[in-house]
């Protein structure tokens, strides 16, 4: 053939090899996201972005060979299969791991003279019977383990050390505010408070020491998070108890101290860190949250030592007013469960309908006598006075009138006999009221009385609060 005729053919196929190579390189440029929808037996195709240079104008054969050679020395893949075709490595063969696959990927990428890369390469699931990971984990625990074990033994020293110190702190605050602070509740939260941040302390040094500065600093912080977030969840119990270390500090009463607070009134039993505990005169335990207690008004009736009373008696519009005011004055004045100082006052409270009334003030020691005892007993000897005085009290009355008069027939019967005086007494006159009554003898208030019953009852297994 004429060397002119082969040159033109020779030309017209590598006209047609160039068509061909740009087709092949336009078909493997395709998306990643269409390559990934092939089947798994096409094979992952991808076009090369990196070189490792062999030499200029290397042929297929030298590809094949040189990446032939590279994954054999690994020994990761078994039935390997490395064929090149203008430029285009195709991959195959299997391995036991996806990592080993896309390695042979990427090498086939970076070589010198290749286009493309057609990786078929299958990855097989190989169960492995061997315990040797497992013992490789517990050796790698173990070195760590012995790593770590200094820290270890650090922190066995000082996290005892500290909680020693804060214990040590917290009794030397309790005996300095021993004189100082008289409820022991109170001296028991300071304390506490001043050895809290000791342990603190000591648990940072740990974390310190071991290199876990962040894990120190989240934990200082933290706390103060934490407190807030506590707060918010339990803030009923934090109220009463912050109430009930305010009532302690205060002392708004004490106990057996009769008090009437949030519409109940009754003798204090004790108090907690949740509530305080009144004994009503009818024997009932009553539980008021102590920050009820805190927002509401407080009467106590035996806070201070003398206390006022007072009772009102009625006369009659005919008996001389200011004589009974003198016998309720020495009724009064002469009994000794009555303080002379105040003095004790019989003063006219209102004109009734048919009586005037005295209104009588006296004053008592609250904490010694009943106030329900001694009024009984001065109404009694108040009555015996006046009746004996000859001083009427009579009831509530109702006039009624009869214009034309009412007229009175009497029989043979009701006539009064010679001799009588036509009234006949329905109980005898000669009787006296006794100057001194059997139940004016015992006059003590009831709370030693409540107290003794509820001695044996412990509430909620708390100390009382409101021991000294």
């Amino acid at each position: 053939m004429p060397r002119p005729e082969r040159e033109r053919r020779i030309g017209r196929t590598g006209c047609w090899r160039a068509w061909a190579l740009a087709a092949l390189l336009a078909v493997l440029t395709i998306p990643p996201v269409a390559v990934a929808q092939e089947s798994p037996s096409e094979g992952t195709v991808s076009t090369t972005e990196e070189r490792v240079e062999i030499r200029p104008d290397v042929a297929d054969e030298e590809i094949a060979a040189r990446l032939t050679d590279i994954l054999q020395a690994t020994d990761w893949f078994s039935r390997l299969g490395v064929r090149v075709e203008d430029g285009v490595v195709f991959l195959t063969g299997t391995t036991g791991a996806a990592d080993n696959s896309d390695w042979a990927q990427r090498l086939a990428n970076r070589t010198d003279g290749v286009v493309a890369v057609v990786n078929r390469i299958d990855v097989e699931k190989v169960v492995n019977w061997s315990i040797e990971p497992a013992l490789n984990e517990l050796r790698r625990l173990a070195e760590g383990a012995i790593t770590a074990g200094p820290l270890i033994i650090l922190a066995l020293l000082i996290l005892p050390a500290a909680w020693i110190t804060a214990g040590l702190v917290a009794r030397l605050v309790r005996w300095l505010l021993q004189s100082r602070v008289r409820t022991p509740f109170l001296r028991d939260v300071i304390a506490r408070a001043a050895a809290f941040p000791v342990f603190l302390i000591g648990l940072y040094i740990v974390l310190q020491v071991a290199g876990l500065t962040q894990l120190a600093l989240s934990i200082l912080g933290g706390a103060g998070v934490l407190g807030i977030v506590i707060g918010f969840a339990f803030r009923d119990i934090a109220e009463n108890f912050l109430a009930s270390l305010l009532l302690s500090i205060r002392r708004p009463f004490q106990s057996g101290d009769r008090i009437t607070v949030a519409g109940e009134t009754g003798v204090v039993q004790s108090m907690n860190t949740r509530s305080t505990v009144l004994i009503t005169p009818e024997g009932n335990h009553i539980q008021i949250p102590n920050a009820s207690i805190f927002k509401s008004t407080i009467e106590n009736e035996t806070a201070a030592a003398h206390r006022r009373d007072d009772f009102v008696v009625g006369i009659g519009y005919d008996d001389t007013v200011a004589d009974a005011q003198d016998l309720i004055l020495k009724v009064l004045e002469a009994h000794d469960c009555v303080v002379a100082d105040p003095p004790p006052m019989a003063l006219i409270d209102q004109l009734g309908a048919s009586t005037v009334d005295l209104r009588a003030y006296y004053w008592f020691d609250a904490s010694q006598v009943s106030w329900l005892k001694l009024k009984s007993a001065l109404l009694r000897q108040v009555k015996r006075a006046l009746t004996e005085a000859g001083v009427t009290m009579p009831d509530s009355a109702r006039e009624v009138i009869f214009p034309q008069g009412v007229p009175i027939v009497r029989s043979e019967d009701d006539r009064p006999k010679p001799g009588s005086t036509g009234i006949e007494a329905r109980w005898p006159l000669e009787g006296t009221e006794p100057e001194v009554a059997a139940s004016d003898r015992d006059l003590k208030p009831d709370s030693d009385l409540l107290k003794r019953q509820s001695a044996s009852r412990v509430e909620e297994g708390e100390a009382d609060l409101l021991d000294k």
